[in-house]
């Protein structure tokens, strides 16, 4: 039971807590790490910092700006008054110049050159393209982590024979191994395009109003080669490490960047969605399973139920974070000219989700892949009942190696083949081809083979190899990069 509240108070403040709507995204799913990254402080702060390394950069330029305002701005870097900047936004309407009030107010030495020359888009893409970066980053260790999971998993079950589907039927045989490197393969996909993504982020810079400059070859007296623009945009720009910086922008950087940030995501929903389905089809069979804790409570009703409930989740989630692109697309065709604001409302809420949404899959996808449980016993009876009919062919081939005719031996087995599906199918019996062979007179020549005929490793072609091969090959590589941050397993929040 829970400990008693002290007072009143506190529990009408813990109640007024549950009263509004709170995304699920940030209260059961995401990480903290990456609700702080789209948090207000990280916000605003970041803002705080751009302006600084702003009057730092024109300061190394001459402008009359002193080391006692920069000492002040670097004193108030995190001390925001969000109170003051809500109440600043209720009066002018405007985000950006509420924070600069609300930063003037702290810093009255520095408030004459606060945002000198800059639009708000200095600020606000500026920590956007920050912030983007930064959950990049969070993301890739993470989806590392469940390709290595998911690799080890491969390797320990590479020979494991298990039916192989096509159409959802059972065609030949695989080995539960490989299947998972089907898995991983994809995930590799995207760790490729969100390193890609992440590396192609460029800093949108100093540029001014309309991407110009010209608020800044104002302030040095429009002496373009005296102002040095290009030299502060590159001091910002090496302040926050990003390889380049836009040549080129209107108002902000072009919105192709979030649609294709979040296309990379996009396709990582994908994944995980395929590789939770085929989880929750495996569930179904009884051949492997999600991890099942303790305590864990199937079913309300149904207290022997082992729902797949986390694969579940990711298939949920994956569709969210599939359609979400569509938002960026959308924003980036109707930017008209040089900028519209009807981007900023949407990309409020498209954005931080799609990488909310990201973080909560990876560390749903990391847990269930920690504590796969696989039942060989099932998949061994599960294969008996389909591997005589698979293996039809090895007989028949068998058959006339020894002298047979082919077209006899053909007509023989499709006879008792028959037979055993219609055991199958209309009495709910075992498949009993391989007792009806060994039954036949026909089929004496090749009674003793018949245990290696049916042996099931023998019907998965190359695939142990296959898996070793694509492990050493194209997982251990793309992983040597994050082989520092692999360790540790995923905490599920609820």
């Amino acid at each position: 039971m829970a400990a008693p509240f002290e007072s009143v108070r506190e529990v009408q403040e813990d109640y007024r807590e549950h009263v509004n709507y709170r995304t699920p995204l940030v209260t059961r799913y995401a990480s903290p790490a990456m609700a702080r990254n789209f948090g207000d402080v990280k916000k605003f702060t970041t803002w705080r910092q751009l302006w600084l390394w702003l009057a730092q950069a024109q300061k190394k330029l001459d402008l009359q700006i002193t080391d006692e305002q920069l000492d002040e701005m670097k004193d108030h870097l995190s001390d925001i008054d969000f109170e003051r900047a809500e109440l600043e936004e209720k009066r002018t309407r405007h985000d950006v110049m509420a924070h600069v009030h609300t930063f003037a107010a702290a810093c009255p030495l520095a408030a004459p050159i606060i945002h000198l020359g800059a639009t708000s888009c200095y600020v606000g893409d500026n920590t956007d393209l920050i912030v983007l970066r930064d959950a990049f980053n969070i993301l890739l260790p993470k989806l590392a982590r469940c390709i290595e999971r998911l690799s080890c998993f491969a390797d320990n079950y590479k020979d494991l024979p298990c039916l192989a589907y096509t159409h959802l039927q059972p065609a030949q045989l695989t080995t539960v191994g490989k299947r998972a490197c089907i898995w991983v393969q994809d995930l590799l996909m995207d760790l490729r395009n969100i390193e890609r993504a992440c590396n192609d982020l460029r800093f949108r810079g100093v540029k001014g109003t309309t991407g110009t400059q010209a608020s800044f070859l104002a302030l040095f007296e429009g002496d373009e080669a005296k102002a040095l623009i290009c030299r502060m945009a590159r001091t910002v720009n090496n302040l926050l490490s990003f390889i380049s910086n836009f040549l080129i922008c209107g108002q902000t950087y072009t919105r192709k960047v979030d649609a294709d940030c979040l296309s990379t995501l996009s396709s990582l929903g994908a994944s995980v969605h395929k590789i939770s389905s085929d989880l929750r089809l495996l569930a179904n069979f009884k051949e492997v399973e999600e991890p099942f804790e303790k305590d864990q409570i199937g079913s309300s009703a149904m207290p022997y139920k082992r729902n797949p409930m986390r694969s579940e989740r990711c298939c949920a989630l994956a569709r969210h974070l599939m359609i979400l692109v569509q938002d960026t697309l959308h924003t980036s065709a109707n930017q008209w000219m040089e900028r519209t604001l009807d981007d900023s409302a949407n990309r409020r809420i498209a954005v931080p989700e799609a990488f909310l949404t990201a973080d909560a899959l990876l560390g749903t996808l990391q847990n269930v892949c920690e504590g796969l449980v696989v039942y060989p016993k099932v998949i061994e009876r599960r294969v008996q009942q389909e591997l005589p009919f698979m293996a039809t062919e090895n007989i028949i081939i068998a058959m006339v190696k020894l002298g047979s005719n082919r077209q006899e031996c053909h007509e023989n087995i499709r006879v008792l083949s028959q037979l055993a599906g219609n055991k199958v199918k209309q009495e709910g019996g075992d498949n009993d081809l391989v007792e009806r062979i060994q039954k036949s007179e026909y089929f004496a020549p090749i009674h003793e083979q018949l245990e290696e005929l049916l042996n099931p490793s023998t019907f998965v072609g190359r695939a142990p190899s296959q898996v070793t091969r694509f492990l050493q090959e194209e997982v251990a590589p793309a992983l040597e990069p994050y082989k520092s941050e692999l360790e540790g397993k995923s905490v599920l929040f609820v």
